[in-house]
């Protein structure tokens, strides 16, 4: 479980030892408080933001660097020894990412303090209680902190008082990763073919989370069939009965009313399922793991899910981002044995995966569309006969005529038309099949790139086209699957 604690606050500061004291007690008492491990995160202008990054960094707190401009332009604001000073952290960072690339300098500091509550649990502030002075000052951060409803400690710029807001709202832990991690282990082990321990962590996290998303997968779409063929079967046998009524004896009411029954119950069995959730969680949390080690050995981690509704995963999210950085950090992958790896190990299984889902999917679509038509065609063709006969009433139709075409057919073959066609939509398999086609194609021509291409940086925007393509299935799936009642 990783916290993040945010930072703004003034360039010119009366005391900078005392104020770095007060940093470094407030970091510290925040360390000792909360079982989380704490991470920093703020700007480095002048002033107090490099104090809050020395502290931070001098306590063993993982920082992160957010720019407001690119390094070439934001050394205009420093000195020559004082930008010295800066790379000096900037190399210590565990990340360092630009905010602003075209926006105006004052624009760019308003966003980049902006960004800064937006990512952080907790902003840490030295503020003298005054009105900015400029567009981006302190006083404006703060503002939009409190609208964020964000906890937030004031250091007082003047007399270097401590005064905490709204900590009621500070969640002690985060319960989707707490279920994550109660989770027991995979029957399974995991292998341990490497010195990275995060990797480890991460491989064995992944292990059970999908054994949890297999073992307790609530199979709807399988029930929901079920529950279809059971009333077709129902509306079938009472046609059955109306056109043969030596039928309409002995089992026969009872099989009507156990079909009837089973159904109903399987439908409020999908209704009020309570794993659901879980499930779908579990799952969307195995594709993201999964993700993240497919990409384990980039230089930098890739940020692929900041386009994404995480859905209470943020949590999740930042503990693998940290991890895979500093396993990048500690254990370098070559270029050449991380791109072998990905194209072997994640773009051709996922190649394999999506060709057999098609292979699987559409034999059964066509069976089920025949079905739909023929049984269609063949209502038709019986209630046109039937119709037919009614023009001519002095023709006299042979019995089973009477009982099959114009009695049974009409009733029960449309109701066969409409399970084939509920059967259609319950399985989902006209868009699972497009979406098969589509990320084949999107795949192959990713793998075709990866194949080619011989930098780090060319490497890293085909990985990241292809994992965001990956990832866009798994949250529109989620989505879907999570947050739409079955009806």
């Amino acid at each position: 479980m990783f916290r993040v604690i945010g930072f703004t606050g003034h360039r010119q500061l009366r005391d900078r030892a005392a104020v770095e004291r007060v940093l470094r007690e407030v970091l510290a008492g925040l360390r000792a408080e909360n079982g989380a491990e704490w991470l920093a995160l703020s700007s480095i202008a002048e002033g107090a933001d490099m104090l809050f990054a020395r502290t931070a960094l001098q306590l063993g707190l993982g920082w992160e660097a957010v720019l407001p401009l690119p390094p070439a332009e934001f050394r205009a604001d420093f000195s020559p020894e004082l930008w010295r000073e800066v790379e000096s952290l900037l190399a210590e960072a565990e990340s360092a990412r630009v905010i602003g690339e075209r926006n105006a300098r004052e624009d760019a500091y308003l966003d980049c303090g902006m960004e800064t509550v937006n990512h952080c649990d907790i902003l840490l502030t030295v503020w003298d209680g005054e009105p900015s002075r400029g567009r981006g000052g302190t006083a404006e951060i703060v503002a939009y902190a409190r609208e964020m409803g964000r906890p937030v400690i004031v250091v007082n710029a003047k007399d270097l008082s401590v005064r905490r807001e709204n900590f009621e709202s500070l969640e002690v832990g985060d319960r989707h990763l707490a279920y994550f991690n109660g989770l027991p282990r995979a029957p399974q082990p995991t292998p341990k073919d490497t010195p990275d321990r995060g990797r480890t962590i991460v491989q064995e996290f992944q292990a059970k989370v999908d054994h949890a998303a297999t073992f307790h997968a609530p199979h709807d779409k399988r029930l929901v069939t079920l529950a279809i063929c059971l009333l077709a079967l129902a509306a079938i046998l009472a046609a059955a009965t109306l056109a043969f009524p030596r039928l309409d004896v002995g089992a026969m009411p009872w099989v009507k009313l156990v079909c009837l029954l089973a159904a109903t119950a399987i439908a409020l069995l999908v209704r009020h399922r309570r794993d659901q959730h879980d499930w779908a969680r579990c799952r969307l949390a195995t594709e993201i793991t999964r993700s993240t080690l497919a990409t384990w050995g980039l230089p930098r981690s890739l940020r692929l899910f900041d386009d994404f509704d995480w859905a209470g995963l943020e949590p999740l999210r930042r503990s693998l981002d940290v991890l895979h950085r500093r396993g990048a950090r500690a254990y370098p992958a070559s270029f050449d044995e991380f791109k072998q790896r990905y194209v072997r190990e994640r773009i051709d299984v996922q190649l394999a995966y999506f060709a057999g889902q098609r292979q699987w999917a559409a034999p059964i679509q066509e069976r089920l569309r025949w079905g739909f038509f023929i049984s269609m065609l063949l209502a038709v063709c019986f209630s046109a006969a039937y119709a037919s006969h009614t023009l001519m009433p002095a023709l006299q139709a042979p019995a089973w005529v009477e009982s099959w075409v114009y009695g049974f057919g009409p009733v029960a073959l449309p109701v066969l038309a409409v399970a084939f066609l509920g059967l259609i939509r319950v399985t989902d398999l006209h868009r699972r099949l497009a979406r098969c086609r589509e990320m084949e194609v999107r795949l192959a021509a990713a793998r075709k790139e990866a194949v080619f291409v011989q930098t780090w940086g060319a490497l890293e925007r085909v990985v990241a086209k292809a994992e965001r393509a990956l990832l866009q299935e798994v949250f529109e799936w989620h989505t879907i699957t999570s947050f739409t009642e079955n009806r």
